[in-house]
């Protein structure tokens, strides 16, 4: 078995100040008054918008992020209904043949805690039984039924900002699960660098 830390990558090239004069653009529809728009004009308006909680317009812009981390948090990841989805499949990866099965690093333990070797001993136990069951001739989707939560999984998430912004009102919350806090609070570090305006007012407790 191997233990990594759990980590995102951004997928789409991200243009944030693209994505303000977008929004700019169609926003000023619902007011007519695209005269109005100047080089500087598109963060008055978003903002404008964002106060007024007038926030259907930002849902014409999305964004893509892979997430690579344990399954119980990819479960609440997609109880988020408007978005879009693909995740590494158990039903049809077959781990044996890795040769190793990958676990995500439970961050409320050290190494040296005691806790931590009872969680090691249990995913190793996982493994091992993987892997007989994947001998004796049972498929993946039967054998994935010894698999754990701390299992690596990858999944590719797609909303629109709206619902980032939901996302990350919810998710970066001290009462948020700490492993989906360990990939929230800094993907929402990485947006406030890449999009201006729209995730400024989101501020979180660490």
């Amino acid at each position: 078995m191997k233990v990594i830390k759990a980590y995102f990558v951004i997928e789409d090239q991200i243009d944030g100040e693209r994505f303000l004069k977008s929004l700019e653009k169609y926003g000023r529809v619902c007011y007519k008054s695209e005269s109005k728009i100047t080089i500087d004009s598109a963060k008055k308006l978003i903002s404008n918008i964002l106060k007024n909680q007038h926030e259907s317009v930002i849902e014409h812009e999305k964004v893509t992020v892979r997430v690579i981390c344990d399954r119980g948090v990819t479960h609440e990841i997609v109880r988020h209904r408007i978005g879009s989805y693909s995740q590494e499949s158990t039903r049809y990866c077959d781990y044996a043949k890795a040769g190793e099965i990958l676990y995500i690093e439970p961050i409320f333990w050290t190494t040296d805690d005691p806790k931590y070797v009872v969680w090691k001993k249990a995913m190793e136990y996982c493994e091992a039984s993987y892997n007989e069951l994947m001998k004796l001739g049972a498929t993946p989707q039967e054998a994935r039924s010894v698999l754990p939560n701390s299992l690596k999984t990858e999944i590719i998430i797609t909303y629109n900002l709206r619902e980032w912004r939901h996302f990350f009102r919810l998710r970066c919350s001290k009462k948020a699960h700490p492993q989906m806090r360990e990939i929230a609070l800094p993907l929402l570090e990485e947006f406030k660098k890449k999009v201006p305006i729209i995730f400024d007012d989101i501020i979180v407790q660490p």
